[in-house]
C-alpha cells in the first residue's frame, strides 16, 4: 500500500468520523429536549417572535467582530478567557438539568459546577483534540436542544438561510472566517471539531496556522469543522421534533438531509481549500425537511407565523 493510499484511507476515515459527530450530537440533542423543556430552559418566551432571530444575529456579529478586533490589536489570551468562560457556563447550564433527573437539587448544582470546572481545567492544561471533541459534543448537543426548543420552525428556516449566506460571504469574499478559524485553532478552543487523518496526531503540537498551510500548499494532518456547522442544522432537527405533531420522522429526515449536504460539502473539501460549510449543510437540512414533509404529510408541516 503506497503513501497516497494511506493518506486517502486516513482522509476518508476522518470524514466518516466527522459525519458520525453530526449523528451523535443531533441525537443527543433530541434526547436532551424533553428534560430541557421540563426545566424551562427555553431561551425566549415567545418562540415565534421574529425579534428572536434579530437578537441571535446581532449577538453573533458583535461577538465575531469583538474576537477579530481583540486578536488583531490585543492579547489573544483575552479571547481564550472569554470563550472558556462561555463554555464553562454552557456546560453547567446543560449538565444541571440532566443531573437533576436523578439527584437532589443541591447535589446536581454541586456536581454540575465541579464537572464544568474540571472540563475547563483540562482544556487549559491539556487541549488535545479528543478533549476538545468531548467538550464540543456536550456544548453542541446542549446548544442545539436549547435553541431548538426556543424557536419556531419558520424562524429556524430564516436563521439557517441568513447564516448560510453570511458563511459564504465570510469565507469566499471577506475571508474573515478564515482569520477567526486561525485564532481559535491557535488558542486550542473547543469551537472546532477535530478528527486526525494520521496516527499519533497531536493538536497541541500543531504550530502552523491554517493560512500558512494554505500558502505553502501543505497537507493538513487533521480534519477541522466549526462546531457551528453542526449546531445550526441541528436546531432545525430539534425544532421540528418539538413543534410538529409526530415530528420525529421529520427530524430524522432533516438529519439525513444534513448528512447528504455534508457529503456534497466533502467533495469540495477534498480539493484542499477552505469551504463554507453552512450553504451545503443548511441546504441539505432544509431540503430534507421539505421533501420528507411532502412525502409523509402531503404538505409543509410546522410553518406557523406570528408577527
Amino acid at each position: 500500500m503506497g503513501k497516497n493510499d494511506k493518506t486517502d484511507i486516513g482522509e476518508f476515515f476522518a470524514i466518516f468520523i466527522m459525519g458520525l459527530f453530526f449523528v451523535i450530537i443531533h441525537i443527543l440533542a433530541l434526547i436532551f429536549t424533553g428534560t430541557f423543556q421540563d426545566a424551562g430552559m427555553e431561551a425566549f418566551e415567545d418562540k415565534e417572535s421574529v425579534f428572536n432571530i434579530v437578537y441571535i444575529l446581532v449577538i453573533m456579529l458583535v461577538f465575531t467582530l469583538a474576537i477579530l478586533i481583540i486578536a488583531k490589536y490585543w492579547k489573544k489570551q483575552v479571547i481564550q478567557l472569554v470563550i472558556l468562560g462561555a463554555i464553562g457556563y454552557t456546560c453547567f447550564y446543560v449538565l444541571y438539568p440532566l443531573f437533576d433527573i436523578a439527584l437532589l437539587t443541591v447535589a446536581s448544582l454541586f456536581l454540575s459546577i465541579i464537572c464544568s470546572i474540571v472540563l475547563i481545567f483540562v482544556l487549559v492544561k491539556y487541549p488535545e483534540w479528543y478533549v476538545i471533541d468531548i467538550c464540543g459534543i456536550i456544548v453542541g448537543a446542549g446548544a442545539i436542544a436549547i435553541f431548538g426548543i426556543s424557536l419556531g420552525v419558520w424562524l429556524v428556516l430564516i436563521l439557517l438561510i441568513v447564516l448560510a449566506i453570511y458563511d459564504a460571504i465570510s469565507v469566499y469574499k471577506t475571508k474573515h472566517m478564515i482569520d477567526l478559524a486561525d485564532t481559535v485553532m491557535d488558542l486550542k478552543l473547543p469551537v472546532l471539531m477535530v478528527v486526525p487523518k494520521i496516527r499519533h496526531y497531536s493538536l497541541i503540537k500543531e504550530t502552523k496556522s491554517l493560512k500558512e498551510k494554505l500558502k505553502e500548499n501543505e497537507e493538513r494532518d487533521a480534519f477541522f469543522m466549526g462546531l457551528g456547522d453542526i449546531v445550526m442544522p441541528g436546531i432545525l432537527v430539534v425544532s421540528l421534533y418539538t413543534n410538529v405533531d409526530n415530528g420525529l420522522s421529520l427530524a430524522f429526515a432533516t438529519l439525513i438531509g444534513t448528512l447528504v449536504g455534508f457529503a456534497v460539502l466533502m467533495v469540495f473539501v477534498m480539493k484542499g481549500r477552505p469551504q463554507a460549510g453552512l450553504p451545503c449543510l443548511c441546504g441539505g437540512a432544509i431540503a430534507g425537511y421539505i421533501i420528507s414533509s411532502f412525502v409523509l404529510f402531503g404538505e409543509i408541516k410546522g410553518l406557523t407565523f406570528n408577527f
